[in-house]
């Protein structure tokens, strides 16, 4: 095990991972995501991450719910994060926040005993992933920050428009996917982008098919 591992390309990475179905969960390159796990599956799957490449693969199962089957089907594209921090609350929870990596195929799930799922996974079709901004001159960032302040105004929430007004294209586009209040196929279809620009035009196209029927939103975004 490596720290503060930084990875150049899918050569780098391993072609089994563990794997962490959870719908609605979106996780894209060098973005955050912090999780609370607590099932012991997956504080197995933890400890064995944490002993290894700290890599756990995110993915969304295909049916929406987890929770409908023990084993449900799974989308072929999710994305590979790093743990960078984690914590044990004492009464049996782990709080842990990992960082994207790149996105990968799924091959095939891998015979294994252990109790949570591990898969044979590609990354060669995201090579993309691993260089930063890549795409960020393409994407209308006007169009997007339009359908922001237009999503705001709508649901009567706060945005930090200082914080956005700092961000880069990649991470603006990126953290607005992650963030968004859209269903598990929405999801996907952001994950799923060709490039940068494909996913703010899904976001923009999906966030006016949203304000023309009407959608609850969270409070605020940061």
């Amino acid at each position: 095990m490596k720290l503060n591992r930084a990875y150049q390309g899918p050569s780098e990475l391993p072609a089994v991972i563990p794997i962490f179905p959870l719908a609605g969960a979106l996780l894209l390159p060098r973005r955050p995501i912090q999780l609370t796990i607590f099932e012991p599956r997956y504080l197995a799957m933890l400890d064995d991450a944490l002993s290894a490449e700290r890599l756990i693969g995110m993915i969304q199962p295909s049916a929406g719910e987890e929770a409908i089957e023990a084993k449900p089907d799974l989308y072929p594209v999710g994305c590979a994060g790093r743990i960078v921090q984690y914590a044990e609350t004492g009464d049996g929870r782990c709080l842990v926040t990992m960082t994207g990596v790149a996105r990968f195929r799924l091959i095939s799930e891998a015979l294994t005993v252990t109790p949570y799922r591990q898969a044979q996974v590609d990354f060669s079709d995201f090579a993309a992933d691993f260089k930063e901004g890549a795409g960020e001159s393409a994407v209308d960032r006007t169009g997007l920050l339009t359908a922001l302040q237009q999503f705001a105004e709508a649901n009567q929430f706060k945005v930090d428009w200082g914080d956005i007004k700092k961000a880069s294209n990649e991470a603006l586009v990126n953290g607005l996917a992650m963030m968004s209040p859209y269903g598990a196929k929405e999801k996907q279809a952001l994950l799923e982008a060709a490039d940068l620009k494909t996913r703010a035009d899904i976001l923009v196209a999906i966030t006016q098919m949203e304000l023309a029927r009407g959608i609850d939103a969270p409070s605020q975004i940061h």
